[in-house]
């Protein structure tokens, strides 16, 4: 009797380290922004010398990080997908209807982190756009990518820009996202558990999706998981000569695009009178400089992990990076006894500069197992479509 053998697609170890590297630096972006607790030391009670090193410390961790980590976090969920997917296909399986139970799973992960994370919780943004990939699954690659191209230049956003351009009346929907963040804000603040909990998983996780609607991530958020599953389709992790040319020439792009699409950021988003401007074109070029970094950091570490060094010197973070999940949702509890009243409630004491030892050692402890404003009243760098929204950045 002939029997056959079913080879199952090889974990690919720069994928997890990879992803370690995004949830080790959500880590550290939700750390500097106390995990959406806006309570930092007085800035007049510390030595000069320490806020000029807490100003440069947020910006450069918001700079690197803010945005970036989490695209790559979804990049990476749309490339597991079409590892597990092509592993059930090789049995002549279809793995589809098995992901949306596991997109339903998803969904009580992201309740248990949000119980513990008043901004609400990204994983839930993925359970409902992962549906996008079921319904890709089957589609060949030239209409996967024509369709992310689609999702990733934000049409949404353009839609509303050139509808203000024919109607100097025309008005943004108010989704009244800065007045749920702000009634968080006083929920956490009175330390009760119970309350605090139970408004995190209703208003908060309401206030985070509708937050997404207005900085572009819902359609953003599906180019990436479908890029994701592109490279996957395409080996583009696995190391070869073919595709380290590709990564070079992806890392030259990116970074020559990165620069004129942060000045049209900043030019529309930052520095525009127009608050629909701000709010949509503004909101564009904020997506697409961060989409571009976000390729300047995969194709950077995926060209680096080629080299023994760097592969030793990253070893920590490809078991960070197997336990992604349980290292996401840990985070958060530990976030909410360090920094909130309902545990130590050391917000006040902790700067900018104080934070970068949490995620350190954090990931030296072994913790095997990933959102996002300024905590500063009137720093803001992420959508102004909720412009009343004193808790949100730019996001991880």
């Amino acid at each position: 009797m002939q029997q056959t053998t079913i080879s199952k697609s090889p974990r690919v170890e720069v994928v997890d380290a990879l992803r370690g590297f995004a949830v080790l630096a959500i880590l550290l972006v939700h750390n500097v922004e106390h995990f959406i607790y806006p309570v930092y030391p007085d800035p007049a009670t510390l030595p000069g010398w320490l806020n000029v090193l807490n100003e440069g410390v947020f910006t450069v961790v918001f700079a690197l990080f803010a945005g970036k980590s989490y695209s790559i976090f979804a990049l990476l969920f749309g490339f597991t997908f079409y590892i597990q997917y092509s592993n059930q296909q090789a049995k002549g399986k279809d793995f589809g209807y098995r992901f949306l139970w596991r997109l339903l799973l998803l969904t009580i992960f992201a309740t248990l982190n949000a119980a513990f994370y008043p901004a609400g919780d990204v994983l839930l943004l993925y359970a409902i756009v992962g549906v996008v990939l079921f319904i890709v699954r089957k589609w060949s690659d030239k209409a996967v990518l024509i369709t992310a191209i689609i999702f990733l230049l934000q049409p949404v956003e353009w839609y509303h820009y050139i509808a203000s351009l024919f109607n100097p009346d025309y008005q943004l929907p108010n989704l009244g996202v800065g007045e749920m963040y702000s009634e968080m804000a006083e929920h956490t603040k009175r330390g009760d558990l119970w309350n605090f909990i139970w408004q995190n998983v209703t208003l908060g996780q309401k206030a985070s999706l509708l937050w997404a609607v207005g900085a572009g991530r819902y359609v953003q958020t599906c180019g990436l998981f479908m890029l994701g599953m592109l490279i996957g389709r395409k080996k583009l992790f696995i190391p070869s000569e073919e595709n380290s040319r590709f990564w070079i020439k992806t890392l030259i792009i990116t970074a020559i695009a990165f620069g004129p699409l942060y000045q049209l950021k900043v030019l529309l988003m930052d520095t525009a009178d127009s608050a629909t401007v701000r709010q949509t074109a503004g909101v564009v070029f904020d997506m697409w400089q961060k989409f571009a970094f976000t390729f300047v950091l995969v194709a950077s570490f995926v060209l680096l992990y080629q080299r023994e060094a760097f592969k030793r010197f990253t070893s920590i973070l490809r078991s960070y990076g197997k336990m992604s999940l349980t290292n996401y949702v840990t985070q958060s509890f530990a976030g909410a006894l360090i920094y909130f009243p309902i545990g130590l409630n050391l917000a006040p004491y902790c700067g900018y500069t104080v934070i970068l030892h949490a995620p350190h050692r954090s990931a030296g402890a072994g913790w095997r197992g990933h959102r996002e404003g300024p905590p500063a009243a009137g720093r803001r760098t992420e959508s102004p479509r909720c412009a009343a929204d004193p808790w949100r950045f730019g996001g991880a």
